[in-house]
């Protein structure tokens, strides 16, 4: 009998859950998918543009000057 009122009881508390983690893991992405195009916004018509550029420069330059 205690096993049956555990079986119940478990049911009931997990019965609002089935798509809990399907709905979490849509969140995480969309909430993603915002920062991205925040970040390419920002990148390309924003401060960043010119930012991002200098930044490209100074890696190829870091690079240039290592190999050679």
């Amino acid at each position: 009998m205690r096993k049956r009122i555990v079986r119940i009881s478990t049911w009931y508390f997990t019965l609002g859950e089935d798509g809990q983690a399907t709905t979490e893991y849509a969140l995480v992405l969309l909430g993603a998918a915002v920062v991205a195009l925040l970040v390419v916004s920002w990148a390309t018509s924003g401060g960043g543009g010119g930012k991002v550029g200098r930044l490209f420069d100074r890696i190829i330059e870091e690079i240039t000057s290592r190999i050679g």
